[in-house]
């Protein structure tokens, strides 16, 4: 890759950054555009599964923009890539944060944090919505749905779901 390419992918993660209000998993679709639509630098199945091994990991939830970084240009990559998503964000989020506290009897500041919620949970939808339409099959489609409405209805600890998900695959079920 030029570095032209690298300041445009790098330019463009430190303004998505500030869109991942709701944690870096809000802006994923627009990581998937930039890296693997409009860049073709990876493909559909290296995407999910820098998701998957990210995800997988202990740590934060945007390790997984560390292991896109890896797999396009190494380690430095890596560092490269979650720089430019973890700085800018977490600079503006330190200010913002002591602004809101100062200014937090304001009604504005409280309908902001009102309003923000939905946003969020839009951003987490069309997270999960770029990452269900490349499903090989209705089956698999199901089990997502499955698991989706077991996380929101019961406290069954999400390691026991991710070991039924591991067994139903290396059985070849998924």
């Amino acid at each position: 890759m030029s570095a032209s390419d690298w300041i445009s992918i790098l330019g463009q993660f430190a303004f998505l950054s500030f869109l991942a209000v709701g944690g870096v998993m809000s802006v994923a679709p627009d990581m998937h555009r930039v890296v693997v639509v409009e860049l073709s630098i990876l493909s559909n199945e290296q995407f999910l599964a820098a998701i998957t091994l990210g995800k997988l990991s202990p740590g934060p939830n945007a390790l997984f923009v560390a292991v896109l970084g890896y797999q396009i240009a190494g380690i430095v990559g890596a560092i490269a890539m979650t720089g430019a998503m973890i700085i800018p964000s977490a600079i503006f989020a330190f200010y913002v944060t002591r602004w809101r506290r100062d200014n937090s009897h304001r009604l504005s500041v409280q309908s902001f944090s009102i309003g923000a919620a939905p946003v969020v949970v839009g951003l987490l939808l069309s997270t999960g919505f770029v990452l269900i339409q490349n499903f090989p099959d209705v089956f698999t489609m199901i089990c997502v749905l499955a698991v989706a409405l077991v996380v929101w209805k019961s406290r069954l600890h999400l390691m026991s779901l991710m070991a039924i998900g591991a067994f139903l695959g290396a059985m070849g079920v998924v």
